[in-house]
């Protein structure tokens, strides 16, 4: 016969968590997390003054804005939000 089949509160597609009602703020803030914590890593990097700024520049967009728009494409956000 046909299956029955359970709606979940949350799922996680891709990495990203995403609950029943379409909320994505919580995946937002943790990426935000995630992007300080390489911010953080990188900080003697970006502190040394022999390397260039754009060098550093690059290094940001390269290791960094990776890890906080991954997933992006499943985030849904509210006009409330905005």
């Amino acid at each position: 016969m046909g299956r029955q089949w359970k709606q979940c509160q949350t799922s996680f597609f891709l990495g990203s968590k995403i609950t029943a009602d379409g909320d994505c703020c919580h995946e937002i803030k943790r990426r935000l997390l995630l992007g300080r914590k390489v911010m953080t890593n990188l900080d003697s990097i970006l502190k040394c003054r022999d390397i260039t700024l754009p060098t550093k520049v690059r290094l940001a967009k390269a290791m960094a804005f990776p890890v906080v728009m991954h997933g992006c494409e499943s985030w849904t956000v509210k006009k409330a939000k905005c």
